[in-house]
């Protein structure tokens, strides 16, 4: 018997709201304890959300495309093309640097920026077509999760326990109700995520409004949970995949890849596309955080006055550690990730209603 509709979670249903004067972006700094909206008046004021992890995951994807929306309001304030064209370009440059490893947020810019472009080259609405631009990138991203997810979903049998680190977004929330929709019962375990607690206040929170059972694991336990036969597969999100085979994604990835792999355990990434614009890991922009994020804990300090810290946001895990990088087009293995542009595109499913 097929399983009803699950749900969407709270934290894709409710991420990015474009308004009249304003973007609201969700604070996942304080989801699930409070919910609480950050007002954006500006492009500047986006960027700065951004920077600051009020959204993490695909949000600044949504929130970069919110941002050039009120850049070209702004912009159409000018008196000539030449100066809304440079706002537009400054606000689409000021966008793309604040989280340069994740590529969610170039798509975003790229749709929106060329939307700008042409509206000014034809002479029609900028606000209009940029909106436009930007409602379109937001559905096109959460159809190909939704394909993504069925095809994930088939890697997984029912009854198994899976590992999930940071927070794996529509991506891994597709897979699952993909998982659900065809009538398998899985359980989670989810790292909690140093230093902002991703695994354990978002991936946490929204698996349990799947209705699936999920358990909260320090970032150290992994290794030990596959050593005892407790888990069947390992499941994350990739910020990056370059074609190569290797992924990018929160730091922490590459040592429970490792593991997985010492103990059998089947590593699973999953992207929408491995990026042509990346071959090697050497052609992505590795971040690297204020090291005191490191330090504190929730506005607690953790460690004592004096000490030092480093925080590299991402990792890179080798495609040896990698047994499958699932896609919206297929699964494919790391060193055949070129066969993905010789396939099709697929034929997502829509809403009936946009993210905006």
């Amino acid at each position: 018997m097929v399983a009803s509709q699950p749900p969407v979670p709270t934290l894709m249903r409710d991420s990015v709201l474009v308004e009249d004067d304003a973007i609201r972006i969700l604070d996942r700094r304080l989801f699930p304890f409070r919910r609480e909206w950050v007002t954006c008046r500006t492009y500047e004021d986006v960027a700065n959300a951004i920077e600051e992890m009020v959204t993490q995951s695909s949000g600044p994807l949504f929130a970069a495309a919110g941002g050039m929306i009120l850049a070209a309001r702004a912009a159409e304030k000018h008196d000539s093309t030449r100066a809304r064209r440079n706002a537009m370009t400054a606000a689409a440059k000021r966008l793309l640097h604040t989280r340069p490893t994740n590529n969610g947020i170039r798509e975003a810019l790229e749709s929106t920026a060329g939307a700008a472009s042409r509206a000014l080259d034809e002479g029609l609405s900028l606000t209009g077509e940029v909106t436009q631009a930007a409602r379109v990138v937001g559905d096109h991203y959460l159809a190909r999760s939704r394909t993504l997810g069925r095809i994930a979903a088939e890697l997984l049998s029912s009854g198994e326990t899976v590992l999930t680190h940071c927070w794996a977004e529509s991506y891994l929330i597709e897979t699952v109700r993909a998982a659900i929709l065809s009538g398998k019962e899985l359980e989670f375990f989810c790292t909690e995520t140093r230093p902002y607690l991703q695994g354990a206040r978002l991936t946490a929170e929204s698996l349990k409004e799947l209705g699936v059972n999920v358990t909260v694991v320090t970032d150290g336990m992994p290794a030990e949970l596959m050593r005892e036969g407790r888990i069947s597969s390992f499941v994350t999100a990739a910020d990056r995949v370059t074609m190569d085979g290797h992924v990018i994604n929160k730091v922490g990835t590459l040592q429970i890849a490792v593991a997985a792999h010492v103990f059998d355990v089947p590593y699973v990434a999953l992207v929408q596309a491995p990026d042509e614009q990346a071959p090697t890991p050497a052609d992505v922009s590795m971040e690297f955080r204020d090291p005191t994020e490191v330090l504190y804990l929730n506005g607690e300090r953790m460690a004592a006055e004096g000490v030092e810290a480093i925080y590299p946001a991402f990792d890179v895990t080798p495609p040896r550690f990698v047994r499958t990088i699932a896609t919206d087009r297929g699964r494919f293995a790391p060193n055949d990730l070129g066969s993905y542009y010789q396939q099709p595109e697929s034929r997502e499913s829509r809403d009936d209603h946009s993210w905006i």
